[in-house]
């Protein structure tokens, strides 16, 4: 499947549009994540820990889009827009959505 955050795709023509699409997930730290982070706050550099929950939590989402595009018949995504919001102590929620299309090469 292909998936592009922008609304066409070179080289390809869409011959049908099928529908929005979306996928989501929520994540929570946990207590040792936490910590670490914090740590790493105090001291300089990058929190590991969130980076991978982060890309973790966001190739779910990407993935539940996927298979509802498929769902609806679509070889393709188009318009993707990745949304990260703070919800409740620690919870993140990331949220993929695009337009599941049929597209044709040219």
């Amino acid at each position: 499947m292909i998936v592009s955050t922008t609304p066409s795709l070179e080289g390809y023509a869409i011959t049908e549009y099928l529908g929005i699409v979306s996928g989501e997930t929520i994540i929570g730290a946990n207590v040792f994540k936490d910590f670490f982070a914090s740590i790493t706050d105090i001291v300089g550099g990058r929190a590991g820990a969130y980076e991978r929950v982060l890309r973790e939590a966001k190739s779910t989402a990407m993935s539940e889009m996927q298979m509802q595009a498929r769902a609806f018949g679509a070889n393709a995504v188009v318009g993707i827009d990745l949304d990260y919001e703070t919800i409740r102590d620690g919870m993140l929620m990331v949220t993929a959505s695009g337009t599941a299309v049929k597209v044709t090469k040219l």
